[in-house]
């Protein structure tokens, strides 16, 4: 049995949809062959030479907190070092002139005051030596639901945890000296394996640069010194922490401390003992 003879109709769809397909491919072929244009090609990595930004743009450490350019940025990355190509370099570019665009209104760069604090457990290497890996754990367990929760309820973000201890930024000095003081009185019910935790914190008021849910600059760096610095179960607070609670109108019983001779901190830096 023959096939049925196809209308006019029928036949002319099926002609114009071949000649689609074969625009189709034939503009597919010419866009490969731009992509890969050696003179093109270097014509625009030339461009992306001067735009205003960072040419590294598909850095993960470069990109900020933004999740989209991100994962944009990565995407292009891959496809650009794989197969170099217009497209890819031309989609970098964009990218970098919307970033440099970004930073120019302050996205991803420190411009807010900020309460950094870093917290860590006095002699915790020398006890989980005896202790053992299971009490450790157990310990840090214990000392995350004591000094976590006053944090967030003084209004502060724990930023990450450091082993045994914890970085935190507030917007107000004021609060991340009282969630330390709760912390440590919650740190008082805590017992392991003979071991009573007592935390040495640090508070450093300054304007850290955001990238991703981390923090990172000079402040970050000074605020860990002066942690570093504290006694046992001591809160150290620098001089700028102790002119913004001021101005906050914070009532605080301090002590002047020695000079913090510490490395990546000014010669003249002045820290205070919160004794109150």
């Amino acid at each position: 049995m023959s096939p049925p003879k196809k209308s006019r109709t029928q036949k002319r769809t099926e002609e114009r949809l071949d000649r689609m397909a074969a625009a189709g491919e034939t503009l597919a072929a010419t866009g490969r062959k731009i992509n890969r244009d050696p003179t093109l090609l270097s014509v625009v990595r030339s461009l992306r030479a001067v735009l205003p930004g960072d040419g590294r743009v598909a850095d993960p450490l470069e990109l900020g907190s933004e999740r989209q350019p991100k994962a944009v940025g990565r995407m292009l990355s891959e496809i650009s070092t794989e197969r170099p190509g217009v497209m890819g370099e031309a989609g970098l570019g964009t990218l970098q002139v919307w970033k440099a665009i970004s930073e120019a209104q302050g996205r991803g760069r420190g411009r807010t005051d900020l309460a950094i604090v870093f917290t860590d457990l006095v002699e915790f290497s020398d006890w989980v030596l005896k202790a053992g890996d299971t009490a450790a754990v157990e310990l840090l367990r214990d000392v995350s639901v004591a000094i976590e929760p006053p944090v967030k309820s003084n209004n502060g973000n724990v930023v990450k945890r450091l082993g045994d201890g914890m970085m935190a930024v507030f917007k107000e000095p004021g609060p991340a000296i009282e969630a330390i003081r709760e912390g440590r009185e919650r740190l008082s019910e805590i017992e392991v394996d003979g071991y009573v935790p007592l935390i040495r914190a640090g508070v450093h008021v300054g304007r850290p640069r955001k990238v991703g849910k981390d923090y990172f600059g000079v402040d970050v760096n000074i605020a860990a010194r002066v942690a570093d610095g504290a006694g046992p179960d001591e809160l150290l607070i620098s001089d700028a922490t102790l002119e913004a609670a001021t101005e906050d109108e914070v009532k605080l019983t301090i002590e002047e401390r020695p000079m913090l001779g510490a490395k990546g901190v000014p010669e003249d830096f002045q820290v205070y003992a919160v004794t109150g």
